[in-house]
């Protein structure tokens, strides 16, 4: 399987900028030495102008790297393996042609980062890592040309990654932004699936009687076992059974798998409509609702702790430091772009509502280090939707739909020029 480009990463925000440069060059260097780095990183540099502009970072040996577009700013991300910063003490990143700016750091123990921030849309014409030789440091080399704002966002929908490897140090370790609890068995991506309900809390009931917490648990073990199947993902489900689960430990247990994506399931159910509203949506975090029935079912959903008589006494207070922040801000980037995969697969695979990407303040979608989404299956308020989501041809085709948006998620390359 080849590297991947990982779904978290920093906001570019002017404010947060300079604030990330002014931590990372000490702080968080050190953090990321800490943890055996494998290369140290001696100089960087951006030369060029408007049309083509070359970054270039020295450092004393091969390593692997993934590169990534994110736009709403134009940005590049370049993730490596844990490497110690040591530039010279008067060193300041400093922009020209394309990159208005640049910032670097650790990330977790195990991964560091460079993020170019861009002055307009550009396009990847080639990277390459040119070995070391006798007194000239092992160098990778970054060449951007511009582009239009529409070939970019294409780039960006695409979920274009690039990666490199060199030689047997050029792995790069994969690591969530989070501590992991132990490290996990393959190198693959994690992802939780998260069947929503269970136990007391058995969701919305359908006309019929069925009910969402079986419905959910259902179709979470099919699309488990199908991207089990696959061989490139380490696959979780917060419950296998019909238990209780809080919003809280839901994902406190992501967090301690070392979750890259979690994925909410659940099936909707309304009183106003209910014999004209149908069809699956997906959902990203937002305190401010996208809508007035996204703000509905957002209340109905984190009341579930309350019906289950969850505890929220050791709830953490919400963590407010910078860093925290700046993670946050490009989880919910690639949350997005996540769930706009999802909702192209589904439209040619199941009925969708009307304006299916939406968002709300779920509780569970909360992890501001994990990329997270809540896929509403159908309404189980619908005579026909209730009747869809227990057929096995609708499984499969829903199952397939989210199984191909995953592996656009984790897998798409650039072809090296």
């Amino acid at each position: 399987m080849s590297r991947i480009s990982y779904a978290f990463k920093f906001c570019a925000l002017s404010f947060y900028c300079v604030a990330f440069s002014l931590i990372g060059a000490a702080a968080l260097s050190n953090a990321a030495s800490a943890k055996n780095p494998v290369s140290v990183v001696s100089d960087a540099r951006v030369a060029g102008d408007p049309g083509r502009t070359r970054f270039i970072l020295d450092m004393d040996g091969d390593v692997g790297y993934n590169l990534s577009f994110l736009s709403h700013p134009y940005r590049l991300v370049i993730d490596l393996p844990s490497v110690t910063f040591e530039f010279p003490q008067d060193f300041v990143p400093k922009g020209r042609g394309l990159v208005r700016s640049w910032r670097y750091g650790a990330i977790s123990a195990g991964r560091s980062r460079v993020v170019l921030d861009l002055n307009s849309p550009v396009a990847l014409d080639k990277a390459f890592l040119l070995p070391g030789i006798q007194d000239q440091p092992t160098r990778l080399v970054i060449d951007l040309t511009e582009t239009s704002p529409d070939e970019f966002q294409a780039a960006v929908d695409q979920a274009i990654s690039h990666a490199q490897p060199v030689g047997p140090t050029a792995s790069v370790p994969k690591q969530s932004i989070h501590e992991r609890a132990a490290e996990p068995e393959k190198d693959l991506p994690v992802i939780v699936i998260d069947p929503g309900h269970g136990g007391v809390d058995s969701g919305a009931v359908g006309s019929n009687g069925t009910l969402e917490k079986a419905i959910v648990l259902n179709f979470g073990k099919f699309l488990k076992q199908k991207l089990d199947k696959l061989g490139n993902y380490q696959v979780y489900l917060t419950r296998e059974n019909d238990k209780f689960i809080s919003l809280g430990n839901r994902t406190r247990l992501a967090r301690r798998k070392g979750a890259d994506l979690f994925i909410s399931i659940h099936a909707d159910s309304i009183t106003n409509g209910a014999e004209t509203t149908r069809g699956a949506s997906i959902y990203t975090l937002s305190e401010r609702a996208s809508d007035r029935l996204a703000a509905a079912l957002a209340r109905r959903e984190n009341y579930s702790d309350v019906i289950g008589g969850a505890d929220f006494s050791d709830e953490p207070e919400e963590v407010t430091d910078i860093l925290v922040e700046l993670t946050r801000r490009e989880t919910k980037n690639f949350s997005i772009h996540f769930a706009r995969l999802v909702v192209e697969e589904l439209k040619s695979a199941t009925t969708v509502i009307k304006n299916p990407l939406r968002s709300a303040g779920f509780q569970v979608l909360k992890s501001h280090d994990i990329p997270s989404v809540l896929i509403e299956l159908g309404f189980l308020s619908n005579n026909l939707d209730e009747k869809m989501l227990g057929s096995d041809e609708w499984r499969e085709r829903v199952s397939d739909a989210i199984v191909q948006a995953t592996n656009g998620f984790f897998r798409a390359k650039i072809t090296q020029q």
